[in-house]
């Protein structure tokens, strides 16, 4: 017959071997080398390295003061610990560490100022324990979970990394007329144009905060940032008149760049209408951009990420309040492209490394929900 063992409430001062705070003084950023090779660990991981060691084995620790007190992270080895930091050790530690990562340790946090975690806090901590198989069984579960989460995470920085490698090869840079990675059967240099000279350009419509959330369809920043096809899927809505629909209407293989951006990084991020957008509108903080002729739409999502397009683009922008960028600015750039069917078959290549490295983030955010699940259900 199978034994089923009650979980009891213990401190956690009772099952760990020990809690405390670091006693080293962080002075400086030392690179690790032979003559410094033991890692001093900080609020949220190492912040140095030195000749010596204070602390030995494998250690649960969070901030002691600060934002970052009550975030925990995991570290084994020799080590020194700053005065900033509390630490855990114990022989079930991923039991204790996955407990703790499901209680809400900011809860204990106090002063007027900055957030305070006090190693007596911690000692007093109450916790539900179980017998230490079950403990061992449970802390194996969620460690080979946090496994496959790292290597998801590792996986999709391996794409993301391969994309920016490939944008670089794959697009002339510049003093370039031809990539220097092609696909076989092409040849010939890539024509070079002004974007003004193959587009007409317009900024969007300011809408009052009266016209604001109900009308119709309009696209705003938050649908553009951070893609190559504008989300339609959370469009927002504006009052708009008939001829301001036909004015600012939106058509399928449209780009749209951001026009002014708190972040420097953000202004002219583009991305491409994916589908003729009925009686839809446009942000004033957005400039149209309607490409004549012969563009594939697959090849403009990525064309104006290349580092070549961007660094004109920073270039040319202006700051004030926030970054700017406007249409004579955008007509100046520099394009180069291929002929026709040499654009889709580069816009098909990433756009087949995009739904990669889409399919790996759904797989990661999936995973992470499990393990939140999980967390729920599996502690009391």
């Amino acid at each position: 017959m199978e034994i089923i063992y009650a979980w009891v409430q213990r401190r956690l001062g009772e099952v760990a071997d020990n809690i405390g705070t670091g006693r080293s003084v962080f002075i400086s950023n030392v690179e690790k080398s032979l003559d410094s090779p033991y890692a001093v660990l900080g609020s949220t991981s190492v912040i140095s390295y030195d000749k010596e060691f204070d602390h030995v084995g494998d250690f649960i620790l969070t901030a002691r003061v600060g934002a970052n007190a009550g975030n925990l992270y995991r570290y084994s080895g020799k080590v020194k610990i700053s005065d900033n930091t509390v630490y855990i050790q114990s022989k079930n530690l991923d039991f204790i560490f996955f407990s703790l990562s499901k209680f809400d340790l900011k809860s204990l946090s106090f002063g007027t100022g900055q957030p305070l975690i006090k190693a007596s806090e911690l000692k007093n901590l109450i916790l539900h324990i179980t017998n230490q198989p079950e403990q061992t069984a449970i802390g194996n579960f969620f460690r080979t979970l946090d496994n496959a989460i790292a290597l998801l995470k590792r996986t999709l920085i391996g794409f993301k990394k391969l994309k920016k490698a490939y944008l670089q090869q794959m697009f002339p840079q510049e003093g370039e007329t031809v990539p220097k990675i092609r696909f076989a059967g092409f040849k010939g240099e890539w024509k070079e144009s002004k974007l003004g000279d193959v587009a007409e350009f317009k900024n969007g419509m300011n809408f009052s905060k009266e016209a604001m959330g109900h009308g119709f369809p309009f696209v705003n920043l938050q649908n553009i940032f951070g893609k190559t096809i504008v989300d339609i899927s959370s469009l927002g809505l504006a009052e708009s008149n008939e001829q301001q629909r036909k004015e600012y209407s939106l058509k399928k293989g449209d780009i749209l760049f951001i026009r002014s951006s708190v972040r420097p990084e953000g202004v002219g991020e583009a991305a491409v209408i994916p589908c003729d957008l009925i009686d839809t509108t446009y942000s004033g903080f957005i400039i149209r951009c309607r490409i004549a002729g012969n563009f594939n739409d697959a090849f403009k999502q990525f064309l104006f990420g290349t580092e070549y397009f961007r660094c004109q683009m920073l270039n040319n922008a202006t700051t004030s309040a926030n970054t700017n960028i406007n249409q004579d600015s955008l007509s100046k750039m520099l394009i180069r492209f291929p002929i026709k069917k040499e654009q889709s078959v580069v816009g098909n290549f990433f756009c087949n490394l995009d739904e990669q490295i889409t399919s790996q983030q759904t797989k990661l955010e999936n995973l992470k929900l499990l393990k939140f699940f999980y967390l729920q259900k599996m502690f009391i």
